[in-house]
């Protein structure tokens, strides 16, 4: 039994995550978390505060898991950066002053940013590139720059990084959804803006197993295979409204500052150079293996959700 403290753990994948460890000691936190249930002792945390230094101190957890941070658009980005690049700092400095032996951090696919030059798929051996133009890439890339500090710094802090593709399962429900949702599904001309999906269970036992017996190191976090545009519509039964990107461009430069979209042109490239991630070495070196493949994941989903 490991003592585990938990960041960020009353989200979709945190509450996942508990039912994976009930033969450890789980301390949860979340800024507002529901009451104490089973053998999980919750506890209020703000990781843009001096929290993570007390908290930590106080549990003395082996294990922190970090999970804490801003997916959702239409923060503010400087509430995001404080959260997500701040609030990692905040928890790593906690994890070096207190003794932590391993720290499991859920970093993202799409640290590597979204380029039309990116291999695909991507390894964990690629470069970083997170677009300074999106928040939530540019915020994950800043995040694996601390924490590649922090491992040339302080070696006996064992680090295990996932960068996670697209999670989906029974009940998800956000901005990426919303665009299945759709009555037809939107593509940039010449583009499949391939998907890859990790189910919600996968990432929980994957999580579970880093802050056990896994071995520590860089992950690609992913199911089997891809999922494009037509591959979506042809789940859906939906059509595809393809434009050419300047005309996309253009209709989302327009429609932001009239309050007819949250997104502005940058979303564009969003949707032509989605990162697709290998998963040989979360396979062959970590010792998962998906028990869903993308395409898996994605009907699990669309039926959950009568679609």
């Amino acid at each position: 039994m490991s003592r585990i403290l938990i960041t960020g753990a009353a989200g979709m994948v945190g509450r996942a995550l508990l039912e994976e460890l009930d033969e450890h000691d789980v301390f949860a936190t979340d800024l507002v978390p529901p009451k104490a249930t089973g053998a999980v002792t919750w506890l209020p945390m703000d990781v843009t505060t001096d929290d993570p230094d007390r908290i930590v101190g106080e549990v003395r957890p082996q294990v922190v898991i970090h999970l804490a941070s801003i997916v959702t658009p239409g923060v503010a980005r400087a509430v995001a950066h404080r959260v997500d690049v701040g609030g990692t700092r905040a928890v790593l400095d906690a994890c070096l002053a207190h003794g932590v032996r391993r720290l499991v951090v859920t970093s993202s696919g799409a640290a590597y940013g979204y380029h039309a030059d990116n291999p695909m798929p991507l390894r964990e051996s690629d470069p970083l590139r997170g677009n300074p133009e999106f928040a939530y890439a540019d915020h994950k890339r800043q995040v694996e720059e601390i924490l590649a500090e922090a491992r040339q710094s302080a070696p006996q802090l064992e680090q295990v990084v996932l960068r996670v593709g697209t999670v989906l399962g029974a009940g998800t429900e956000n901005q990426i959804t919303a665009l299945f949702r759709k009555p037809r599904l939107l593509a940039v001309r010449g583009s499949e803006s391939p998907f890859v999906f990790i189910w919600t269970r996968d990432l929980a036992r994957i999580l579970a197993r880093a802050a056990g017996e896994g071995p520590a190191g860089i992950y690609n976090v992913a199911g089997d295979g891809a999922m494009g545009v037509s591959d979506l519509a042809r789940a859906l039964g939906k059509p595809v409204l393809r434009l050419p990107a300047l005309t996309l461009k253009a209709a989302l430069a327009l429609a932001r500052p009239l309050g007819l979209s949250r997104y502005g042109p940058e979303q564009v490239r969003f949707l032509q150079y989605r990162p697709v991630l290998a998963n040989d070495a979360l396979k062959q070196v970590f010792g998962y293996v998906p028990e869903l493949a993308s395409a898996e994941v994605f009907d699990l989903w669309r039926r959950e959700a009568g679609l």
